[in-house]
């Protein structure tokens, strides 16, 4: 299988221990995680072959974030260093009514100043299959955008798979950058796209045909969705799937969980697993998008099979402490077979 390629930047995460709130802290966990480095561990964990790119601090901070991709069998041959800080950001996890919170601290870090040129694209996609990239890079500076272009092109040129996760943060997007005309030049080298109903809308102005995303985001049906996936289809010609989750928020400790992938033809559908005591729910997102590649990889004549792995695997994920998925590749296929007792293994 070809090695997979994902950039992005990695953040150091602090959350006071358990559900306590920021008031409450005299100390925080320490967590390494960032959208494209948790795709990354996913599928290294799955055992594809995988690179991931960023740029960190010649520090010890910075040493820290390479060792933990080390660690989780990531590849780093093409990290490249400098600047002066690791992003960080802060974590707040919620419970029941209170929602989850987050604060960032990731001005001038060394992804946020990364310049075109800085990494050799040719050499980075030598042997590469695949290359993945996310809305919350190109967000972070105007620099960053402009490397992620870089990429996406450089992969583009060479027949490379391309996907993206729209990922939409309204925390980011501080620095004056067109965001529509930044994230549809990108996203047109895209291969497979996903992104949700408010992804669709911030970024291009694509909106559920008789729904409000603000008052109902979270309650949206796979054929509510099915409009946002013609007009995306329609928007970037290159893309053959387009893909969302659909997550129910009963409360901050319980979530409905299913996703939906549109090729043009046919909307598939998964199961809904309903996560009744969610451990940590940030990253989960991600530990789909893990599960996506992957499931496209194993299952490329078979979509369902490939929607069910994703929807599975980041199930498991909300059960797991910390920014990236460490399921297995059987405890995922178990799942998907219907057996979620969680039984002790012996």
């Amino acid at each position: 299988m070809k090695k997979v390629v994902t950039f992005g930047e990695i953040m150091l995460r602090l959350s006071p221990p358990g559900f306590l709130r920021f008031s409450q802290a005299n100390s925080f966990d320490v967590v390494y995680g960032g959208g494209e480095s948790n795709v990354a561990v996913s599928l290294a964990n799955y055992g594809v072959p995988t690179e991931f790119v960023t740029r960190l601090p010649k520090n010890d901070i910075g040493e820290c974030a390479l060792m933990e991709m080390r660690k989780r069998n990531v590849g780093t041959n093409h990290i490249v260093f400098g600047g002066e800080r690791l992003g960080i950001y802060f974590l707040e996890t919620g419970a029941v009514s209170r929602g989850s919170k987050v604060v960032y601290d990731r001005a001038h870090s060394s992804v946020s100043e990364i310049k075109p040129g800085m990494i050799d694209w040719d050499q980075v996609f030598e042997g590469a299959g695949w290359f993945h990239w996310t809305g919350i890079t190109p967000a972070i500076s105007q620099s960053a955008a402009d490397v992620c272009l870089e990429a996406v092109k450089a992969a583009s040129a060479k027949g490379i798979t391309i996907s993206t996760d729209l990922n939409y943060r309204a925390k980011l997007w501080k620095y004056g950058g067109d965001r529509e005309a930044i994230m549809t030049e990108l996203t047109s080298h895209c291969d497979i796209i996903l992104g949700n109903e408010e992804d669709a809308e911030k970024h291009f102005g694509i909106k559920p045909e008789g729904l409000d995303v603000t008052k109902h985001g979270h309650d949206v049906t796979a054929e509510a969705f099915l409009s946002v996936c013609d007009q995306m289809l329609k928007k970037f010609p290159r893309a053959k799937k387009v893909i969302t989750t659909l997550r129910g928020s009963i409360s901050a400790s319980h979530n409905s969980w299913a996703g939906v992938m549109y090729d043009g033809k046919t909307m598939f559908q998964s199961p809904v697993y309903q996560i009744t005591d969610i451990v940590d729910r940030v990253g989960g997102g991600d530990s789909f998008m893990g599960g996506l590649i992957y499931g496209l990889l194993k299952y490329p004549d078979d979509d369902q099979n490939a929607l069910n792995f994703a929807v599975a695997a980041s199930c498991l994920k909300h059960t797991i402490v910390g920014d990236a998925n460490l399921a297995t590749l059987d405890e995922v296929t178990k799942l998907m077979g219907g057996d979620a007792s969680g039984r002790v293994a012996r």
